[in-house]
């Protein structure tokens, strides 16, 4: 044998070790054989004892110890038929005749996230600590979040064989921050692709098992699934727009080596422009990823350092759509490809009939605020401009007129908001808002094949009857 080919034998050999060191390292997560859903059971808290000190949320390390974060089963929740906002013709309680036209899965706010990600909001939560703000900011959750929706991914797969599924959507806000790398996690789940579910230096990737690659089931092939924008999705935290004139740096501080610091953008929007805290990002070598590098810019000498990283780019309203033409589950583009091309670039909705034989369309509606509509509030209000809402009538003219039953699917919801109507989970009021909801609520009422209006953004689970 020649020199030449035992090199080359001895490279075949070790690439061959390390494909199979790395298939060693590809470990999956499968979930418990029982699946059930809420109509069978739930998950309901176990109460923390009395006895217990109260805990700062980070604590994770105490929670066991103390009795926080334990849940049990709890029965199911059951249904109720709303004959109540029915037609009078359709009210006949003696009539027992049902069929299924169609089932379909949700979900909505996965917000995966990039724990190592430089320009967070993770103190924020510190100073802010009795606001119930979620993973947006801090959460343990943090941790997992692409293991959460493999676990999720894995339910309704198992649902599927027990009675098929004709489609799937998810209502938004599937990256945290508008993140390469955060939507590339997303949709590689979804397709069962092998997740290494950090950035930076990848510090823990071989020891801490949140930080480990692995490899995710994917949805079943057969299930097409769709996508709807939220603002999480192209705003910076789902809040401020990247390039808001504010703070010019922060589309740089995505893939920049330095913590950010900025001022209580939730107790006002401008202080974006401050510089008083460091945000602080998770450190991924720890078992319950301790928040390092935040707090007043006063106790540090200088600025945290992460290992910067290309992959966390901010994307673009156009590259975000872009990128779920790059899949390997069904359809490529998830709805974005159905997309009207005559519309502006960036356009959002779209519509599709689920099933061939059954007249029901969905209409996918962008109703998150633009970019350049020059709000400084916090961007998560619903908003639709005068093209979206020309789409929508028009739309929801042709179902009727086709007798098709509609469902719309959207990010923000409408009139469920728990708070003042200008809150961030409300209608826009602003003039730049080419509907009122009043006006909003009476077009839709005025389409009666209109069934339902499902959405996410509030991450509470809440039926609405609209008489």
């Amino acid at each position: 044998m020649s020199l030449k080919k035992t090199i080359i034998l001895v490279i075949a050999l070790c690439l061959s070790l390390i494909f199979v060191a790395c298939e060693k390292q590809q470990v999956s997560y499968p979930i418990d054989s029982k699946v059930s859903t809420t109509l069978e059971r739930t998950v309901i808290p176990v109460p923390v004892p009395s006895t217990s000190p109260e805990l700062l949320l980070n604590e994770v390390s105490k929670y066991s110890q103390y009795g926080y974060g334990v849940w049990q089963f709890g029965g199911g929740l059951g249904f109720q038929k709303r004959l109540d906002i029915m037609p009078p013709a359709y009210t006949d309680t003696s009539v027992t005749k049902t069929a299924n036209l169609l089932r379909f899965f949700t979900i909505t706010d996965i917000h995966i996230t990039d724990k190592e990600s430089p320009p967070q909001l993770i103190y924020l939560q510190r100073l802010h600590d009795t606001l119930s703000v979620g993973v947006s900011l801090y959460s343990g959750i943090m941790l997992y979040t692409t293991h959460v929706l493999d676990a999720a991914v894995q339910t309704i797969n198992a649902l599927h064989k027990q009675s098929p599924v004709d489609f799937g959507i998810s209502l938004g806000d599937t990256c945290n921050s508008t993140q390469y790398n955060e939507l590339r996690w997303y949709i590689d789940v979804l397709d069962g692709k092998v997740i290494t579910p950090s950035s930076g230096a990848h510090v823990g990737a071989d020891t801490i098992d949140y930080q480990k690659p692995y490899k995710a089931t994917g949805l079943d092939k057969t299930i097409p699934w769709y996508q709807t924008l939220g603002n999480h999705d192209h705003f910076w935290m789902g809040s401020i727009p990247v390039d808001d004139g504010l703070r010019k740096d922060l589309r740089q501080s995505y893939i920049s080596g330095n913590v950010i610091a900025m001022g209580d953008v939730l107790a006002n929007p401008a202080n974006i422009a401050k510089s008083d805290y460091y945000m602080g990002v998770l450190d991924g070598s720890t078992p319950y990823g301790d928040i390092i590098g935040a707090g007043p810019v006063g106790k540090f000498s200088s600025a945290p350092k992460v290992v910067a990283d290309p992959g966390r780019r901010s994307l673009l309203r156009t590259e975000w759509m872009k990128e779920f033409f790059t899949t390997s589950s069904n359809p490529v583009g998830h709805g974005f490809n159905l997309v009207d091309p005559n519309q502006e670039k960036g356009f959002a909705c779209y519509s599709f009939v689920p099933k061939s034989n059954m007249p029901i369309k969905v209409i996918v509606l962008d109703d998150t605020q633009r970019e350049d509509d020059g709000s400084a509030d916090v961007h998560g209000h619903g908003f639709l401009d005068s093209a979206r809402w020309s789409w929508l009538k028009n739309e929801l003219d042709n179902g009727q007129a086709a007798g098709q039953l509609m469902i719309i699917a959207a990010h923000v919801p409408i009139s469920v908001e728990v708070t003042a109507p200008d809150s961030e989970m409300g209608w826009w009021t602003d003039p730049k808002n080419a509907v009122t909801l009043p006006d909003l609520i009476a077009e839709l009422q005025s389409h009666p094949n209109l069934i339902m209006w499902i959405s996410g953004h509030r991450h509470l689970n809440t039926v609405k009857a609209f008489m």
